[in-house]
């Protein structure tokens, strides 16, 4: 039976949800390496909608399981309904949903929130040890949720000195890393990647993830 890995989206758009090339690129992935994507998304509002042509803030309103529901092909959960026990793996693709929707880091930096069922489905991964991985701008989601924590993870968004020192001051460890490239926190068995927080093109974008992919696959 093929393993099961959660994908958490956060809407669909780099600016507003899920980065698109990050979501498909886990995707493909996880196919490749003969596992089973489960695609979930929290039932909220965005916290904006930004029209992707122009870079401008639109004034209508969006639901990130309904746009996340694009990338899935319909094939997708509420978080809501989603337990650790359910999947085998956790991951997280970026794009400015991770901070805008999933938590809202965008806005308030280190003081940010989490939604609280992203914060207790990581906590139950966690408490089970199971291994998770998370891309791009996610990372600060798990700087936030193990703030305070006992044993602090070491996570990477490339090298942001300014998202880096913010993720410092919840309490983790960053740790520079290449576009394609990842750190493991063997501790907490959390995988990262920068992905697009320093990639400029989506091939080596695709080299972090699939390596990504993979490392979180061999902790299965």
């Amino acid at each position: 039976m093929k393993k099961k890995i959660g994908v958490v989206l956060s809407g669909c758009g780099v600016y507003d949800g899920a980065e698109i090339h990050e979501s498909v690129l886990t995707l493909l992935a996880l196919d490749r390496a003969n596992t089973e994507a489960v695609c979930m998304a929290p039932d909220i509002d965005q916290m904006q909608v930004i029209n992707h042509l122009t870079g401008q803030e639109s004034d209508e309103k969006r639901n990130v399981l309904v746009e996340a529901a694009r990338i899935a092909r319909g094939n997708i959960k509420n978080i809501a309904e989603v337990k650790s026990d359910d999947i085998d793996g956790l991951i997280f693709p970026g794009g400015f949903g991770a901070a805008k929707n999933l938590c809202d880091f965008a806005v308030n930096g280190e003081n940010c929130k989490v939604h609280p069922d992203v914060v207790r489905l990581v906590r139950e991964f966690a408490r089970q040890k199971k291994p998770q991985a998370t891309c791009c701008i996610a990372p600060a989601i798990y700087a936030k949720v193990f703030e305070g924590e006992s044993v602090q993870p070491t996570l990477t968004i490339g090298n942001d000195k300014d998202v880096g020192g913010k993720i410092k001051k919840m309490g983790s460890k960053h740790q520079d890393c290449a576009t394609d490239d990842i750190v493991y926190d063997e501790a907490n068995k959390i995988v990262s990647t920068p992905a697009y927080m320093t990639g400029q093109s989506i091939s080596e974008v695709a080299a972090g993830i699939e390596k990504t992919v993979n490392k979180l696959v061999s902790l299965l």
